[in-house]
């Protein structure tokens, strides 16, 4: 599990580590806690253990999320240890089917074969499930939601109707992308969209970000790195992600991009082509967008769009050369774009280019689920 400090961490790895406390998700001195309800839903987190199971207790409290009780649940390898939510003392329990008994929400970050095997089980019992794996994305009875993006997919799930329901959280490239891009696309109909991304640590989990930690120390102490993860250094350089390559040439995170795109726009039509690059970033996604438009947008225009639009900040100074970066926008909510520009090698203001930053395992992941939860109220 990682470290609350490792989570946390918003600059690049310094070689003297901090000490590591014991994850502790408490009300802020002064502060009235709303979340803990008697009549509001019951909740369990799947996976809790995890860097974006951490990061849903982080995003329940910042939010005041309302709920009765909450389980926490992980692998039986992890049952029996202590989290400290919100000032109460929680036993962390092996999941099993019989985990959601009288749980109206459950969210799932514990990996694909996990949500798989028991997220059918929850439905089943009647509870709502938000899943941050890759498992229901592209079923197309289940609806894949960024709550900015499309909310309209899921308007008829809610807690209370009586039955349980699967609700899927888009890959963390996919939200980030798309938080900056629908805007345009609302207003001027992207037609082709190439991406390239740089991937933090924190989407290949934990224990990645734990041994870019000690690779980095390693490397500076002139030690052969530990390469566990990966099976190569990733400190202090960067390689193509590490999701299996397709037949076609494209790896399986660049096809997340591609197929989530089209769902979530509900355009068939559209044309993505993405490249993904893992970098040396402990927590926030870098994403390099260049869009054709069927309709003119001008670069002015675009950027009081994106200013105006929900869940977007724009850093976008070039006097000063001030753009977005994974640091500024590590433990944030925002997404941050900026570089808005016309893209000169298409004729008239038919084509933009711009990039974006993201919390990966924040907006890219807990943040979305929770946002997700919100709308089940």
């Amino acid at each position: 599990m990682a470290s609350l400090s490792l989570l946390r961490q918003t600059h690049f790895i310094s070689a003297t580590l901090p000490t590591r406390p014991k994850p502790k998700y408490a009300s802020p001195p002064g502060r009235v806690q709303m979340s803990l309800q008697q009549n509001a839903p019951t909740i369990a987190v799947v996976g809790v253990t995890g860097a974006v199971g951490q990061e849903f207790l982080s995003v329940l409290s910042d939010r005041d999320f309302p709920y009765s009780s909450i389980k926490m649940l992980a692998s039986k390898r992890s049952a029996g240890r202590h989290l400290t939510f919100e000032n109460k003392d929680y036993v962390v329990e092996e999941l099993t089917a019989e985990s959601f008994n009288g749980v109206d929400i459950a969210l799932f970050s514990a990996g694909g074969s996990i949500s798989k095997k028991f997220g059918p089980i929850a439905v089943d019992r009647g509870t709502i499930v938000v899943d941050n794996s890759s498992a229901f994305r592209m079923d197309e009875n289940v609806p894949l939601v960024i709550p900015e993006v499309n909310p309209e997919a899921m308007k008829n799930i809610k807690v209370g109707m009586g039955k349980g329901a699967l609700i899927a959280n888009p890959n963390c490239s996919t939200i980030i992308c798309l938080m900056a891009a629908t805007p345009l696309h609302r207003r001027a109909k992207v037609l082709r969209m190439v991406v390239s991304t740089y991937q933090a640590a924190s989407g290949a989990g934990a224990a990645a970000m734990e041994e870019l930690e000690l690779q980095t120390r390693e490397v500076l102490e002139g030690k052969p790195p530990t390469c566990n993860i990966f099976n190569r250094q990733y400190a202090f350089n960067l390689f193509s992600h590490n999701a299996p390559v397709l037949p076609n040439g494209y790896n399986e995170e660049e096809m997340k991009l591609v197929k989530e795109t089209r769902k979530i726009w509900n355009d068939k039509d559209v044309k993505v082509t993405a490249t993904c690059i893992r970098v040396p970033v402990m927590r926030a996604h870098a994403e390099s967008v260049n869009l054709q438009f069927e309709n003119p947008l001008d670069e002015d225009t675009a950027r009081e769009i994106l200013k105006n639009a929900p869940g977007v900040v724009v850093i976008d100074d070039r006097e000063s050369n001030n753009f977005p970066t994974p640091l500024e926008v590590s433990n944030k909510d925002d997404v941050a774009v900026g570089r808005i520009r016309r893209d000169l090698s298409q004729d008239g203001n038919q084509g933009l280019d711009i990039f974006i930053c993201g919390d990966q395992i924040r907006k890219g992941a807990a943040l979305n689920a929770i946002q997700i939860a919100e709308l089940l109220l």
